[in-house]
């Protein structure tokens, strides 16, 4: 049985965010197939607090989803403040403060990983949200800004004093980005430095791998990010079948249909490619597929698909 503060997850592998896939619909996904946590993509605090829609959008979530953590970034504390009291009374589990994006938009403003430079200013913003809202609040970090900077003791003694409730740690320096290898001894240094949960995240492709990853470091949970796109089933260890891929996409895109309207098939090809690139005859029609404009469509090459492989 695992806490975030007093939120009781529903199992030890979670969905970590990705911009433009993990929205409401793959998060539903996600739980479905055993997902213990999931996360709503980084959300502007400045977006929240001046109301922009397409900001508060990013927030809206399904009681599906629960327990649901909604995700934001910034870099003054009292904006970060205001942005979680008002996310708070959306309703959602957890609060989580994203200190990793490597983006260099994000980091240009001196938010996500950029912050990584700063503990100090960690430590404000922990402490500013911690004290104005009653929900239990994360943060997401990286190991560094790049290996000459690995200050990850003292990026974790500041959000713990200020009162985080969980630490979500990728296992990559900003300069790293999405390359080179996640270190998981260092994750291991940090379970054993911290006295909260820590949730590691970083090269986990299997279910086999998440739970070696767990043994290794100390992890009470691990984050799986890239690795669950088009593959629900990494986290109970299935093997789906052709038959359960097809029958999993039909479902994700009557999901992505009913959230988002029309667009939600030119929302839904992304997912295609993810959810195929694996099978037999999948070249050969995923330029059909992320051509089709209509559900009937869909599920006409979706079957077709299932042909050739019982061919």
């Amino acid at each position: 049985m695992i806490y975030l503060g007093k939120i009781k997850v529903a199992g030890r592998l979670m969905l970590a965010p990705i911009a433009g896939y993990t929205d409401s619909p793959y998060r539903r996904i996600a739980r479905r197939y055993g997902a213990g946590l999931v996360v709503t993509e980084l959300i502007s605090a400045e977006g929240v607090v001046r109301n922009n829609q397409k900001t508060l959008d990013l927030a809206v979530f399904h009681e599906e989803e629960r327990p649901v953590a909604v995700q934001i970034f910034g870099n003054n504390p009292i904006i970060m403040a205001e942005a979680a009291v008002i996310i708070e009374s959306l309703g959602p589990d957890i609060i989580d403060i994203n200190m990793g994006c490597p983006a260099r938009r994000i980091c240009a403003s001196g938010s996500g990983a950029a912050l990584l430079l700063n503990p100090k200013k960690i430590y404000n913003i922990a402490e500013s949200i911690v004290k104005r809202v009653r929900l239990p609040v994360s943060a997401k970090i990286r190991i560094g800004w790049d290996h000459s900077s690995l200050n990850y003791s003292d990026t974790i003694k500041a959000l713990e004093d200020g009162g985080v409730s969980a630490v979500f740690v990728h296992g990559r320096t900003r300069a790293q980005q999405y390359g080179g290898s996640a270190d998981w001894d260092i994750i291991r240094d940090i379970v054993l430095r911290s006295h909260g949960p820590i949730v590691g995240n970083g090269d986990i492709s299997t279910y086999d791998e998440a739970c070696k990853r767990m043994e290794y470091s100390g992890c009470q949970a691990v984050m799986i990010g890239r690795a669950a796109l088009g593959n629900p089933w990494i986290f109970s260890g299935a093997k789906p079948s052709m038959e359960d891929v097809v029958k999993q996409i039909k479902q994700h895109l009557d999901l992505m249909l009913d959230f988002y309207g029309e667009r939600g098939i030119m929302l839904m090809r992304k997912h295609f490619v993810r959810y195929i690139h694996a099978f037999k005859g999948a070249k050969h029609i995923r330029k059909d597929l992320v051509m089709a404009i209509d559900r009937d469509k869909i599920h006409g090459i979706l079957d077709q698909l299932m042909d050739s492989d019982s061919n």
